[in-house]
């Protein structure tokens, strides 16, 4: 599934990423704190998108879960 990921201040993704067959992703962002907005974007275009707001600190791992509705 292809995930994105953009900086809460801006309106575009600056990441773009496929999850692996497990449904599992990783991404580095630039170290420094800084809230990111992360999605999955499903297959029908007319699905609801929901965001997931993920706060970092200096350069912390984040663990998240993205649930996606059928």
């Amino acid at each position: 599934m292809r995930v994105k990921i953009r900086r809460a201040d801006q309106k575009k993704a600056h990441w773009e990423l496929y999850s692996d067959h497990q449904g599992e992703f990783a991404q580095r962002v630039p170290a420094g704190t800084a809230d990111y907005m992360v999605w999955a974007e499903p297959a029908d275009k007319h699905a609801p998108r929901p965001e997931v707001k993920v706060h970092v600190e200096n350069d912390e791992r984040v663990d998240i879960g993205l649930h996606l509705s059928r």
